[in-house]
């Protein structure tokens, strides 16, 4: 059986997100749709699958029936396994948490490069290129010459900012995450703090992996994400990686080969460790932890 993934989102005022909640959970569950809806009063942001093109489509028309949701951004994708455990619709206080007040995309945002314009951007020598994921996801890979800010939450990427870049040195600036929406509020706050040309990948990695040929790409690796593929390559197609049950870390090939390597017990990212840390668990990425409909008034990682 093959299973049909569409991510989501768009950034849109919504102050009655939260009547939204048992509608949406309601018809998810009528159709038998897995995986995660995060609302909040920005807008929405989701990634699910169905057993037909249709069980997702209805769920995508549900959203755009109101004028809000008409240009709502999809991803689409297909798997031959159910990518998630459950059903959740959040309740959330930002659907990015950047931890930095007043941050709009709505209101300011970098210029969206397509990706068959992308690899000429980021081979400009002025251009700085950050990859503004998680050090986790970097790890299973990334963009040619990319700079890594090694962030384990996308709420340290202000920091990082700060500390590392200046608007009268760094003249270009481009950025790129899993599917947009990330570099959304990313753009929009180096906007906010001076810098001039700001650049993103529409559509972010898997729309660049999606219509981006491999013998063109500048991408090295392959691409985290969250559900249980766990990773994919060009085309989308289902990649290497696996997941420590023990610590959630995205484990390669040669990790499972490792004598550190134990099934649910260990990794080498784990081994030997009194409390092996969480990761895989961005909290501006649906993904397959937790199993409650509720509202999630933290900012705790999804």
């Amino acid at each position: 059986m093959s299973y049909t993934i569409v991510a989501f989102y768009k950034f849109v005022p919504f102050a009655d997100y939260a009547e939204w909640q048992t509608p949406l959970f309601t018809l998810c569950q009528e159709q038998g749709i897995l995986g995660t809806i995060l609302l909040a009063s920005e807008g929405v942001n989701g990634t699910i699958s169905g057993e037909t093109p249709d069980a997702v489509e209805s769920i995508l028309n549900y959203l755009q029936q109101d004028e809000r949701f008409r240009l709502l951004g999809r991803k689409y994708s297909t798997t031959e396994a159910q990518p998630f455990n459950r059903l959740k619709v959040r309740l959330k206080q930002e659907l990015v948490p950047l931890g930095v007040a007043g941050v709009n995309p709505r209101k300011v945002v970098g210029t969206y490069v397509a990706p068959q314009d992308w690899n000429a951007l980021i081979s400009d020598p002025e251009v700085t290129l950050i990859d503004t994921r998680n050090d986790y996801e970097v790890g299973v890979g990334t963009f040619a010459g990319a700079v890594d800010p090694n962030i384990e939450a996308f709420r340290q990427f202000p920091d990082y900012i700060q500390t590392h870049l200046d608007p009268k040195t760094h003249k270009k600036v481009a950025m790129f995450c899993t599917g947009g929406i990330r570099c959304e509020k990313a753009t929009s706050y180096l906007l906010e703090q001076g810098f001039e040309e700001v650049y993103h990948l529409k559509g972010g990695i898997l729309k660049y992996l999606e219509e981006v040929p491999a013998e063109e790409s500048l991408w090295q690796g392959e691409c985290y994400v969250f559900d249980k593929r766990v990773s994919v390559v060009h085309g989308l197609e289902q990649g290497t990686y696996d997941m420590c049950y023990a610590c959630g870390h995205p484990i390669s090939p040669e990790d499972m080969r490792s004598p550190q390597y134990v099934p649910v017990v260990s990794c080498p990212h784990c081994y030997g460790k009194k409390q092996a840390p969480t990761v895989g668990q961005d909290e501006s990425q649906p993904n397959d932890t937790g199993n409650d409909m509720g509202a999630d008034p933290t900012l705790d990682p999804l």
